[in-house]
């Protein structure tokens, strides 16, 4: 028997992964077994939320992964969780598939955290609208957030009709907040005081933890047996680039690549590490554009990744590991660095959201799918050997290969498509 929740808001920005992360820390703290997940293409809100559960952090997408892998992860990770928590993605009801199409599909009932900072008596309004607005939701309640006084907190108490449960409120407060850059959230690792931002919220959060215990415990059916996917990677060495330049990995990913037979093994280009002996590299995407100094200073690692793809081995570079395989990247504010090299041309960071979505990939293997969300544009003579599709069906980010290496702006969903994923890595050496 388990608790759950899907915490959810009527839009991005509302504070619903400083909600999730202060309740998973305080259970955690009482000594309870705290599962989380994100819904959605999401690699920055993960690390906050694995850090406050000190567990890795899944990602739910109906898009990427399915109806049956979100279940069979949430069903898994059931068999030893006192509490599983997922955290939605902008709005309840934004995108195709929706927030409230996972919730209803697991059978969770949902809290909304709804900033209240501009509003009154409105507040209430927009509660029970969303609530009534799909019949298939559980609704367990609404929380408010920013709210500026106890006063203001009453007031908004009080707009609630009495079907609605009132789950409390958050005050204003620098800091119950977590701080944001381009493409989302800090990284949890540069955030030195995270313990004390998330012993702080759940501290503002005694209304809520009441309501918490009141929810009932939920019987999860048993995982549904499966065969392991054929171990295409058996014995392959594969590199990683891991540092906070270097961050955007899906643990599904990784526990995939493992269960191919991949041995894995990490490295940071940032702090000057050279590549290890490996069969093939991998460098996902991050924030290079922030640490260009660093990286660039590095020559010899870079020579190293240079001397892997010239012995004709095989790497995949996703949006920031694109970046920094060009000629030049240079950052939002005109900082420039010359990088790797391979790919001729330049990466500019832009002051505007350059491209984002869902896509996917058709491969001879069959789809890949994934997402894409950077800043970033890339300029190069080297032509585009196929490109990802959007939802719609319209032409989606190029990918570029040659010699072995691939590189796109495109993060893909490695378990969407094992077999795909594999070729990524084995290139023509089987």
């Amino acid at each position: 028997m388990t608790r759950a929740l899907f915490i959810s808001a009527p839009a991005s920005g509302q504070g619903k992964t400083l909600v999730t992360a202060a309740l998973a820390w305080h259970h955690r703290q009482q000594g309870r077994r705290v599962r989380i997940f994100k819904t959605g293409p999401d690699f920055l809100d993960p690390m906050i939320l694995s850090s406050a559960s000190a567990h890795p952090v899944g990602n739910l997408d109906l898009f990427m992964g399915g109806e049956e892998e979100c279940r069979q992860q949430v069903t898994t990770a059931a068999l030893d969780a006192d509490l599983i928590l997922v955290e939605g993605v902008m709005g309840l009801f934004d995108g195709t598939p929706s927030s409230a199409d996972l919730a209803a599909l697991l059978g969770l009932p949902v809290l909304v955290v709804m900033d209240a900072s501009a509003m009154a008596q409105t507040f209430g309004a927009l509660a029970l609208g969303l609530k009534n607005y799909d019949a298939r939701l559980d609704f367990a309640g609404v929380l408010a957030n920013r709210v500026g006084s106890p006063r203001h907190a009453r007031l908004l108490a009080s707009s609630l009709p009495a079907s609605l449960t009132w789950w409390g409120s958050i005050t204003r407060d620098p800091a119950l907040t977590l701080p944001e850059r381009h493409l989302g959230l800090v990284q949890a690792a540069e955030l030195p005081d995270l313990e004390e931002r998330l012993t702080h919220a759940a501290l503002a959060l005694p209304e809520a933890l009441r309501c918490f215990d009141q929810l009932p415990s939920l019987t999860f059916p048993n995982p549904a047996p499966s065969a392991p996917p054929e171990r295409f990677l058996d014995g392959l060495r594969i590199a990683i680039a891991r540092d906070h330049a270097f961050s955007f990995l899906y643990p599904a990913n990784l526990s995939l690549l493992r269960t191919l037979g991949a041995q894995l093994t990490f490295f940071s280009p940032l702090r000057g590490e050279l590549l290890p002996s490996c069969d093939a590299l991998w460098l996902p995407g991050g924030y290079p554009e922030l640490h260009l100094k660093s990286l660039a200073a590095h020559s010899h690692c870079m020579a190293t990744i240079r001397q892997h793809h010239e012995a004709g081995r095989p790497i995949l570079a996703e949006c920031g590991g694109m970046t920094y395989l060009a000629q030049r990247l240079i950052s939002k504010e005109g900082d420039r660095a010359d990088l790797v090299g391979l790919i001729p041309g330049e990466a500019t960071v832009q002051p505007r959201l350059a491209a984002l979505g869902l896509q996917s990939l058709h491969t001879p293997q069959g789809e890949l799918r994934g997402h894409t969300f950077h800043y970033s544009r890339l300029e190069t003579t080297l032509p585009p050997t196929t490109h990802a599709q959007n939802a719609q069906n319209e032409e989606g980010e190029a990918v570029y290969c040659i010699d072995g290496l691939t590189a796109t702006y495109l993060h893909s969903y490695f378990p969407s498509n094992p077999r795909a994923v594999a070729q990524f890595f084995l290139g023509n050496t089987r």
